[in-house]
């Protein structure tokens, strides 16, 4: 499958960059830790850019979120489980605990999860299905999903970049060790705001 993910973004690009992260939110075998630092490594030599691959898999990562929030929106979970269960779920390599896995993610910690859980292999890949079933509003999906997909595929992008030859071993260890960049971003994030509250309370005084 790597030879195949490979080959396809050499010679399609950007375009292949966004369908392979679409298929991605909705096929999780398929891993965006491959497909992002190796089209990273690829902005090395070839026509493409950071920034360009950045929105193309960004645009990617919505258009499979949106498919799966509205499977969950406009499908039972008595219909969910039937479809994961049976030759469907077969062929997309779902399983309940993978669904189950993401509906307590998202229970846990609310609105929040359409962002954070795209820093986690499978809960990455399937939060959309119980923001969709929690009718979760589409503008704040969009919003939340947006942001965390767009810090995810930028980081791997600019890891892949900066690897050059050893992307995969980089793609590797990112997969492994994907809640230690959750930890990092949320240790940037809360220094970020707490700076700009600070200086929000100065500019008061």
């Amino acid at each position: 499958m790597n030879t195949t993910i490979i080959d396809f973004i050499s010679n399609y690009g950007y375009l292949a960059v966004a369908i392979l992260i679409a298929v991605e939110n909705i096929f999780p075998p398929i891993p965006s830790e491959i497909i992002l630092t190796f089209s990273g490594f690829l902005s090395l030599s070839a026509h493409l850019n950071v920034g360009g691959l950045i929105i193309a898999s960004t645009i990617g990562a919505l258009v499979g979120a949106i498919a799966l929030y509205l499977l969950g929106k406009l499908i039972s979970f008595e219909k969910l489980e039937r479809l994961i269960t049976g030759k469907w779920g077969k062929i997309l390599h779902f399983k309940m605990e993978h669904l189950e896995k993401a509906q307590r993610f998202f229970e846990r910690h609310g609105s929040s999860t359409a962002f954070w859980g795209r820093f986690l292999p499978v809960v990455r890949s399937l939060i959309s299905v119980p923001a969709g079933m929690a009718e979760f509003p589409i503008k704040r999906f969009l919003i939340f999903t947006a942001g965390g997909s767009l810090i995810w595929n930028a980081v791997l992008i600019v890891v892949g970049r900066l690897a050059g030859a050893s992307w995969e071993r980089f793609s590797v260890l990112i997969e492994k060790y994907s809640f230690v960049l959750l930890a990092v971003v949320i240790l940037i994030g809360g220094s970020g705001y707490l700076i700009y509250r600070i200086k929000m309370k100065r500019s008061t005084k």
